[in-house]
């Protein structure tokens, strides 16, 4: 009996010994079986449950503890609109969603569609090549562009190259008539409505033009000055003929100026909304389909995408109405032709960094003045110019009758002479 004992001490501490064994032996099969089913409950089933309610907590905990994602949570199925009077000063919002871009595409589309013409101008170019030799040289072309429409008795906003084709467009080889036919269609009406040219100007690159019909649906015009960069962009129009075509943006940048191929410099809204030949005239509106912008033109050539353009809206209200009123945009006038000098045309002359006052008008405003050829005008209100751009902008700020202080360099010594503003001939 006391050799089994020993054995049976033994083998306990064997078992006891065993690495990673943790479950304890006993010799009562029913208490080793009721150990083993408690430890098995404990693991599959308790230990899950608990650590999933501790998990769940801290998630909820932290969701919550977080605004953004609480406002997710509480207002997920809330529609954002950007142009809200909710949305922060800063012009963030705090919520993204596809669908909602989605709607306010379709909203703004609805909107501004009906007030969006397509313009298509005929007109006759000969080519001087052929009639020497006594052939057939005259054929008709057209051109394509888009407008808005601005009253609803018929007046059209567009921009002036849209709408002009003359001499001024002729070259050696060929020779470009005044535009013989003007014609509107209107949105979902393929009707060709006559049209008559109201006014237009050059400088701004904007035209008034109008139709015999009444009933138009109006565009509405928002405040181009409170445009942010970033905000939702569309660009309405009929590029290459395709009509009621809109394409989707952003403001990418406000106040840009941007030099034409005529050399003229704009100050515009930028959008990445495509502009393609044909949307010149139409409408950049914001999220609410009100016009921000008239589309003028794009930079293209190679590596170059989604630099578009537009006339700020509020930039052209008091140019319609003088083309509306007076068929032309009356405006201050000095009557002077000046060439830029920069640092090392000046200093190559023995001048002074200005506008080289190259000749003056008879009977202007600055004959009036006193200014003479050869002068150099390095001032004016009192800021420093040194182009014609610089001398224009000043000028354009005042009213014709206005008063207009020009310091010029005459022979080394500096005057300050007084301009009356004429009008623009």
């Amino acid at each position: 009996m006391e050799e089994k004992q020993n054995k049976k001490d033994v083998k306990e501490k064997e078992i006891k010994n065993e690495p990673n064994f943790k479950t304890v032996v006993t010799n009562n099969p029913y208490n080793s079986k009721k150990i083993k089913n408690q430890s098995s409950f404990g693991k599959s089933v308790l230990l899950p449950f608990f650590s999933g309610v501790v998990g769940c907590a801290v998630v909820v905990g932290t969701c919550f503890g977080i605004p953004s994602i609480r406002s997710q949570i509480l207002d997920s199925n809330t529609i954002v609109n950007p142009s809200s009077e909710n949305s922060s000063s800063s012009g963030y919002v705090s919520q993204v969603s596809l669908e909602n871009y989605s709607d306010t595409a379709v909203y703004a589309a609805n909107k501004i569609l009906p007030s969006i013409v397509g313009i298509k101008l005929e007109y006759t170019v000969n080519n001087t090549m052929l009639s020497m030799f006594g052939q057939p040289s005259a054929s008709t072309a057209t051109a394509t562009g888009s407008g808005i429409i601005i009253s609803e008795d018929g007046y059209i906003l567009t921009n002036n190259h849209v709408i002009s084709s003359d001499s001024s467009n002729s070259n050696l080889y060929y020779q470009v008539s005044e535009a013989s036919k003007l014609t509107v269609t209107l949105f979902n009406d393929d009707t060709e409505y006559p049209a008559t040219i109201v006014g237009k100007d050059e400088e701004t690159d904007l035209a008034v033009i109008k139709i015999d019909k009444t009933g138009l649906a109006k565009a509405e015009f928002a405040d181009s000055d409170s445009i942010k960069v970033g905000e939702f962009a569309m660009a309405v129009g009929n590029p290459m003929g395709m009509d009621s075509t809109v394409t989707c943006g952003i403001v990418s940048a406000v106040n840009r100026e941007v030099t034409d191929s005529d050399g003229k410099t704009y100050t515009l809204i930028q959008t990445d909304a495509a502009i393609n030949a044909g949307n010149s005239g139409g409408a950049l509106v914001n999220s609410e389909g009100k016009v921000i912008g008239i589309n003028t033109l794009k930079l293209e050539g190679e590596g170059i995408e989604g630099l578009g353009f537009a006339i700020p809206i509020n930039s052209t209200t008091d140019i319609t109405s003088q083309l509306i009123e007076y068929s032309k945009v009356k405006r201050p006038y000095i009557g002077l032709t000046g060439m830029d000098l920069d640092e090392e045309t000046a200093k190559k002359y023995n001048l002074v960094v200005g506008i080289y006052v190259k000749s003056i008008e008879d009977f202007s405003s600055a004959e009036k003045a006193g200014i003479k050829p050869g002068d150099v005008i390095i001032e004016a209100d009192g800021t420093k110019v040194s182009t014609m751009d610089d001398l224009n902008k000043i000028k354009n700020s005042h009213k014709i009758g206005d008063e207009m202080k020009i310091k010029v360099n005459r022979d080394g010594q500096e005057r300050e002479l007084t301009v009356t503003l004429g009008e623009q001939p």
